[in-house]
C-alpha cells in the first residue's frame, strides 16, 4: 500500500480525550478535502461477484480482504475503500477540485466561481456575520443559513446559506440535467444528486478558503447541518469532505443515516426500492432492490467516514417513513469507530419523538448547543457523550454488528 501523507490541522484536544491507547492527539478535523486521495481504489467486483452479507458489514475490514485496521493511518486507507465503494455502486464519483476557483465577500455576500472545461458555476450566498473581531467558526446550512436548525444556537458562528440548485437542481424522482453540475460534466448525468451537492459544498468550501482573511473565518470549525432530504446532504457532505469540523445531521431517512439492509427488515419505509432517484444512480435501484446483503458496505460506514471528527444524529421515529429504528441500530453500529478510536464524546445521537418534522426537540436542542459549544466554540469542559433514544431502549442493536464490534485501533501514526 502506498503511505498517505496528509497534514492535520492544529485543534483543541480535551483532557479527557486525549488518554488511552494513544500516541498523538487524535485530530478534530483535516485541512485537505480527502486525506485518503492517493489511495488505491479497492476491488469493486460486478454485481454477480459481490457475496450476500446478511448482517452489517466490518467497517475495519480492508476491501481487498488483507486484513482489518490496525492504526490510526490504516483508518485513512479504509476511509477511501469506503468512499470509493458508496460512489460506485450508489450515487456516482465525483469530480477533482478544479484548478481554477476565486472567490469574493462583497456586503456580506459570498460568491464562488468554479472553472471548469471553459465553463463557471458559481456559487453565491447572503452571509450572516456575527459581531466582534473573529476569527468565527462557521456553520454551513443546507438552503438556509444554519439548514432547520435554529439560528440562535449559533450567534457566534458566520452563517452561510448552501443554495443546492446551484450545484443540481431539486427534482422529485425526475433528475434535472439543465443543472450547472451536469452541465460542466455531462459524461456523470447517471450521478445521483447527492454526488454533484457534496461536490458543490466543498467547492463552496474552497472559496471561503481563498476569502477566510476578510471573512473572518476559522477554517478548522466549520459545521454543515440540514434536515430530511437536505439532512442527507449534510451527511454526505460531512464524510466526503474531511475539512467539516462538525456534522449535524437532522432527520435524515433512507439513504441517510439509515442502514440499507435493516431498512428492508421495517416495512413500508424509504428503502432502495422506494427511495428518489435523482437522488441515487438508477443502477442502485437496479442491481440492490431485494439484494441490499449484496452491497459490499451499508450507512453505518457512510457515518464512519467522518471518523475521528464529531457527528451529532437527529431523529423524529414518529414520523415511520424515516425508519428510525434502522438509523438507530446504523449509528450504534457506527459508534463503533469511534469506540475503537477512544473518542466515542465526538459521537451523539438523539431521537426524540413527540415533534413536528424538522424541529428539534429541547432536548435536541441542548445536545446541538453542547457539540457547538465543543467542537465550535472550542470549550473543553462540555459533556458530548449524548445518547437518547427512549423509543429503541428494547431494540437489538447488536446482532447486527456482533461479528465484529469491540474492535480496538493502535492510535498512532504508523502505517500497516
Amino acid at each position: 500500500m502506498k503511505k498517505t501523507i496528509f497534514t492535520l490541522v492544529v485543534v483543541l484536544c480535551a483532557a479527557t480525550a486525549c488518554k488511552n491507547n494513544r500516541n498523538f492527539d487524535v485530530p478534530l478535523v483535516f485541512n485537505v478535502e480527502n486525506t485518503g486521495a492517493n489511495v488505491k481504489k479497492p476491488p469493486l467486483p460486478t454485481v454477480d461477484l459481490l457475496p450476500s452479507i446478511p448482517m452489517l458489514p466490518d467497517p475495519f475490514e480492508f476491501s481487498d480482504g488483507s486484513g482489518r485496521v490496525a492504526t490510526f493511518a490504516d483508518w485513512t486507507h479504509r476511509r477511501a475503500e469506503i468512499k470509493a465503494e458508496i460512489e460506485h455502486y450508489e450515487i456516482g464519483v465525483r469530480p477533482n477540485r478544479p484548478a481554477d476557483i476565486k472567490a469574493t465577500f462583497v456586503d456580506d455576500t459570498l460568491k464562488v466561481l468554479v472553472t471548469d472545461r471553459g465553463m463557471t458555476i458559481t456559487f453565491a450566498s447572503k452571509v450572516v456575520m456575527p459581531e466582534g473581531e473573529g476569527p468565527f467558526p462557521l456553520i454551513i446550512g443546507m438552503n438556509r443559513p444554519t439548514g432547520s436548525l435554529p439560528s440562535e444556537l449559533f450567534t457566534e458562528c458566520i452563517q452561510i446559506p448552501y443554495i443546492h440548485n446551484q450545484s443540481a437542481i431539486y427534482g422529485r424522482n425526475a433528475k434535472k440535467q439543465d443543472g450547472p453540475f451536469y452541465q460542466m460534466y455531462p459524461e456523470l448525468s447517471t450521478n445521483g444528486d447527492y454526488s454533484a451537492w457534496s461536490w458543490g459544498i466543498s467547492r463552496l468550501i474552497d472559496g471561503i478558503e481563498l476569502v477566510a482573511e476578510s471573512m473572518k473565518a476559522d477554517m478548522s470549525r466549520i459545521a454543515v447541518s440540514g434536515c430530511s432530504y437536505a439532512g442527507k446532504m449534510a451527511l454526505f457532505a460531512g464524510a466526503f469532505d474531511e475539512r467539516v469540523a462538525l456534522t449535524i445531521v437532522q432527520e435524515s431517512g433512507g439513504g441517510g443515516i439509515n442502514a440499507w439492509r435493516i431498512s428492508d427488515t421495517l416495512g413500508e419505509v424509504e428503502t432502495i426500492r422506494n427511495t428518489d432517484y435523482s437522488w441515487f444512480m438508477q443502477v442502485l435501484k437496479d442491481n440492490f432492490n431485494g439484494y441490499s446483503d449484496r452491497l459490499p458496505y451499508d450507512h453505518h460506514e457512510l457515518i464512519a467516514m467522518i471518523a475521528p471528527r464529531p457527528v451529532l444524529i437527529l431523529g423524529n421515529p414518529d414520523y415511520v417513513w424515516m425508519a428510525d429504528e434502522s438509523g438507530y441500530i446504523s449509528a450504534m453500529a457506527a459508534l463503533e469507530v469511534w469506540k475503537a478510536m477512544d473518542i466515542e464524546d465526538r459521537f451523539g445521537f438523539d431521537f426524540s419523538d413527540e415533534h413536528p418534522h424538522c424541529n428539534p426537540t429541547d432536548s435536541q436542542k441542548d445536545a446541538i448547543k453542547a457539540f457547538v459549544d465543543r467542537f465550535l466554540y472550542r470549550k473543553s469542559d462540555v459533556d458530548t457523550k449524548i445518547r437518547f433514544a427512549p423509543r429503541f431502549e428494547e431494540t437489538d442493536y447488536a446482532k447486527w454488528s456482533s461479528l465484529w464490534s469491540g474492535h480496538k485501533i493502535r492510535m498512532d501514526i504508523k502505517n500497516r
